[in-house]
């Protein structure tokens, strides 16, 4: 069974006769911009994800593409 244009519209003026216009509105309107909030969440995570090291290279001691690896002095060991 599939809900036809008729059931959709008794459905909408159900929601409509609770709520209320106003009301309705205020939720889309937060919806909107919670919408809003989370692309721009995603996109601020993109941006601070590229420009700051993988977990791993932090632990390697790597700060990024140019890193040297580390050299170890053999002559200030003391035997």
């Amino acid at each position: 069974m599939s809900l036809g244009w008729p059931q959709l519209l008794v459905i909408a003026l159900l929601i409509l006769v609770l709520f209320g216009r106003g009301r309705i509105s205020e939720m889309m309107g937060d919806f909107g911009k919670g919408i809003k909030s989370f692309k721009k969440g995603l996109n601020e995570e993109d941006v601070t994800s590229s420009s700051t090291p993988a977990p791993s290279q932090i632990e390697n001691g790597k700060s990024g593409d140019n890193a040297e690896p580390k050299q170890t002095d053999s002559s200030t060991t003391s035997s």
